[in-house]
């Protein structure tokens, strides 16, 4: 049995692989030769290859090469595909191949709210947790809320024009870290199988924060003037799309921005702090990280 990782290279991939290689409080380390990368590009993944990762290629678009990345017994993560609109078919091929292969556990990296999200971007892990429960296969559905990163990621355009510009009005979002999240998964992918199966775990940040407050930590972190500006969808539409966002992508930004105004990511429900055994990360940290990194 090994416990297999697709989507390995990505930012969310190489943490859980880290987590699954060095243990966290509430999952042991686990063997390299027990971990296997799902990736694209076996250069991209030669870094994991040198911790003693086993490599299988396979793309999610090809569903020919999905044969042989999975084995009978193994438990695997599923982290969702990062095309929008092309992700439900992506995701059906690899559910199809681990249901050939007879695995232990498929978990899924899903959105926060589950059936009961309602903005654009939840329509494709809706389906996916859709064919996965008719599948028959033995699931554990993560359903992730924000990434803090989201908006730590760009903190250029920020720091350069003094304004976090959203849509989102005064709500709030209970993000965390991508460690968090990572965590989680590697908690489920090496915990009691009995205790995880046919879950479904709503992960979200301890502390839920609006705009108004990330601009002002960011001001406090950084030590320059930042201001919140709240805008209307339509003018958010237009900034984005202003400034280089190709319209498809800034539609789906304004649409969440306007599930956060609803609350739709200000859900806790303590799944998260409870899989990883602490806190989640506070936001001023991932704030300096992303200050120190820039």
């Amino acid at each position: 049995m090994s416990i297999v990782v697709t989507g390995a290279t990505g930012a969310l991939g190489r943490l859980v692989i880290d987590a699954l290689l060095t243990g966290t409080p509430t999952s042991p380390s686990v063997p390299a030769e027990s971990v296997v990368a799902v990736v694209r590009d076996k250069a991209k993944a030669a870094d994991l290859a040198e911790r003693g990762v086993e490599l299988r290629i396979a793309d999610y678009s090809r569903p020919e090469t999905l044969a042989g990345a999975f084995e009978a017994g193994d438990r695997v993560l599923l982290i969702s595909g990062s095309e929008v609109g092309q992700r439900v078919a992506q995701h059906a091929a690899v559910i199809d191949a681990v249901r050939a292969a007879g695995v232990a556990q498929l978990a899924y990296t899903g959105v926060l709210g589950g059936d009961e999200a309602d903005f654009d971007l939840a329509a494709e892990h809706k389906e996916t947790e859709r064919l996965i429960l008719a599948s028959g296969l033995p699931y554990t559905l993560l359903r992730n809320g924000w990434y803090t990163e989201n908006y730590t990621a760009n903190l250029a355009p920020v720091l350069a024009h003094g304004a976090v510009v959203s849509n989102a009005g005064e709500g709030r979002v209970a993000s965390a870290a991508r460690a968090d999240y990572a965590a989680a998964a590697a908690a489920v992918l090496t915990g009691p199988a009995e205790e995880h199966l046919g879950r479904a775990y709503e992960l979200s940040g301890d502390t839920a924060w609006s705009l108004a407050e990330y601009a002002a930590e960011v001001a406090a972190r950084s030590g320059r003037e930042i201001t919140y500006r709240s805008v209307s969808a339509g003018t958010h539409l237009e900034i984005l799309t202003g400034a280089g966002v190709p319209e498809p992508f800034a539609a789906i930004l304004v649409d969440v921005d306007r599930a956060i105004e609803r609350g739709a990511l200000a859900r806790r429900t303590g799944d998260l702090t409870r899989l990883i055994g602490r806190p989640t990360t506070p936001i001023a940290v991932t704030i300096e990280e992303a200050l120190a990194a820039s």
